[in-house]
């Protein structure tokens, strides 16, 4: 995040280079650059003259070379950019004749989404001595939250800890799709704090019955209200998958069985969890109901519900069946 940070500040501060190789497997990283590129360097009166989009299913190697070639007719530069460019013909070495002698009124923005690109290329080694050079990476789950509070203080709003994991729990880790939502509140709260009952009110997901509250429920051993979300969960399985489900209780039950091997050493715990200081309080209370082998225990009926699951074993029996008997089992460890 460092490098990426590096890149959107230089852009903001006019320094632009000729060419951006922007590959990787998160693509909203990939998005944001060559969207801060497009704001700083083209204006909506320019756009029709100044700024081309390429697709890299329906383009070649010669058509970026000579439309890059062209010089501005209306803002400083011409913008070209390249989606998809990991769906154009593996011709790449040829855009790195053209970076020996570039038309410096041109950037050219070349979005190679999904995976990295090839380091050994002849493409790569010119655009690391002429242009920028990104690789995006996935975020590590621990990492989601502080970012996702990071985007919520850009936007000027703030979000208590229990709203950021709503956000999770409702979108996964697509930075893309969580940022649109963080828009999207922005736009219609006028509530500068976001709470679990403004993610309920515009997002949809339920503030008491999701996958979050299930564990609430099962770390303090309130076997009603557990079932009462699984019953919720199940009836909304497209939602609330149970592959999620199944993952996020392992979750909890390995950082739990953490939680006793570090022995209440609260200075380590946040940052070897990887979880907010505020939700210390939650594995504090669950470690009195679950000791160490009570949560290895858990973990082994969490992976045989799994397999039931997925149909490897026990093929016939129902999603809600299999978590109403996984949180039975739990409660009776």
């Amino acid at each position: 995040m460092q490098i990426h940070d590096k890149i959107i500040n230089e852009i903001k501060n006019g320094k632009i280079a000729p060419f951006y190789l922007l590959s990787g497997n998160e693509p909203y990283f990939i998005d944001n650059i060559s969207n801060h590129l497009i704001d700083k360097l083209i204006t909506e009166s320019a756009k029709d003259f100044d700024f081309s989009i390429l697709y890299g299913r329906d383009t070649s190697v010669n058509e970026i070379i000579e439309i890059a070639k062209r010089y501005p007719m209306v803002a400083n530069h011409h913008v070209v950019l390249i989606r998809e460019a990991q769906y154009l013909e593996k011709k790449y070495d040829e855009l790195s004749k053209y970076l020996l002698n570039p038309q410096m009124q041109s950037i050219v923005i070349f979005c190679y989404k999904n995976k990295s690109f090839d380091k050994r290329s002849k493409l790569y080694k010119a655009a690391m001595r002429l242009g920028v050079v990104y690789e995006s990476k996935p975020l590590y789950e621990n990492q989601i939250a502080s970012w996702i509070s990071t985007q919520f203080k850009k936007e000027k709003l703030k979000a208590d800890p229990k709203s950021i994991q709503l956000l999770i729990e409702f979108i996964g880790l697509d930075l893309g799709k969580i940022k649109q939502e963080i828009n999207k509140l922005k736009i219609l709260c006028s509530n500068k704090l976001i709470t679990p009952e403004i993610i309920e009110q515009y997002i949809g997901i339920s503030k008491d019955y999701n996958n979050f509250e299930l564990i609430n429920a099962i770390g303090t051993k309130n076997k009603k209200k557990s079932v009462q979300i699984i019953f919720y969960l199940s009836n909304n399985s497209k939602n609330h998958p149970i592959v999620l489900t199944i993952s996020s209780l392992f979750q909890f039950f390995k950082k739990l069985l953490l939680f006793h091997a570090i022995n209440g050493n609260k200075s380590k715990v946040s940052s070897l969890l990887g979880i907010n200081p505020y939700f210390i309080k939650d594995y504090e209370r669950a470690s009195k109901f679950y000791n160490m082998k009570n949560c290895s225990y858990a973990i082994e009926l969490i992976h045989h519900a799994d397999l039931k699951s997925k149909g490897i074993i026990e093929s016939s029996v129902s999603h809600q069946e299999i978590l109403i008997d996984l949180i039975n089992e739990i409660f009776n460890c």
